[in-house]
């Protein structure tokens, strides 16, 4: 199936030069003088890098073909293993096919697995996850120059900008699009 460049909108799915790409940003342009483009930013859905294109106006562009399924991450040895919840079958993918995803991965995390032409391609978030704080430093009463703010590792080695008052143990909701902290769920102890 295709769609014209004025159909276009973040996450939808297309394929450039052959390859499978996520639209991540896009801007519709109407210079004075010249005809219209659009702008975007793909994101490679099997390696993950992020390419600057143009298409012109009106322009179509194919769909990808690709079916998700919802999954359980299960453990990680040297490859991220993955159950179907339906079927109880297990998939295991490489670190490039997962990636940056890895940084909010932890145990019964529920996610959906792309698949393109049969095989698993990478996979798709749920939008917040709630994680612990693994490690951050005591905050310092008075110590706001940084508008109130401090680095923290949590358990999946991500480390996140929280407010000062949290400390170890704390589990926190954080966006997976962006790595914002969101706010805390629950207190250590």
């Amino acid at each position: 199936m295709q769609v014209s460049t004025a159909e276009f909108k973040k996450g939808l799915r297309i394929v450039h030069d052959g390859n499978p790409y996520t639209i991540v940003d896009f801007q519709h342009v109407k210079p004075g003088k010249g005809g219209a483009f659009v702008r975007t930013k793909l994101k490679h859905m099997k390696l993950g890098k992020v390419i600057d294109n143009t298409f012109r106006s009106g322009e179509k562009v194919e769909l990808v073909d690709f079916e998700e399924k919802h999954m359980q991450f299960l453990y990680r040895d040297d490859r991220y293993n993955f159950m179907d919840t339906e079927t109880y079958e297990q998939v295991s993918l490489s670190a490039d096919e997962v990636g940056e995803a890895r940084e909010y991965l932890k145990e019964n995390t529920e996610v959906d697995v792309l698949y393109i032409a049969g095989a698993p391609a990478g996979i798709e978030l749920p939008n917040f996850v709630e994680l612990a704080i693994a490690h951050t430093d005591p905050g310092v009463r008075g110590d706001t120059a940084q508008g109130g703010t401090k680095p923290a590792t949590l358990e999946t080695g991500v480390v996140v900008q929280v407010p000062l008052f949290l400390s170890e143990g704390d589990v926190v909701k954080v966006d997976t699009r962006t790595g914002d902290y969101l706010g805390r769920v629950a207190v250590a102890g």
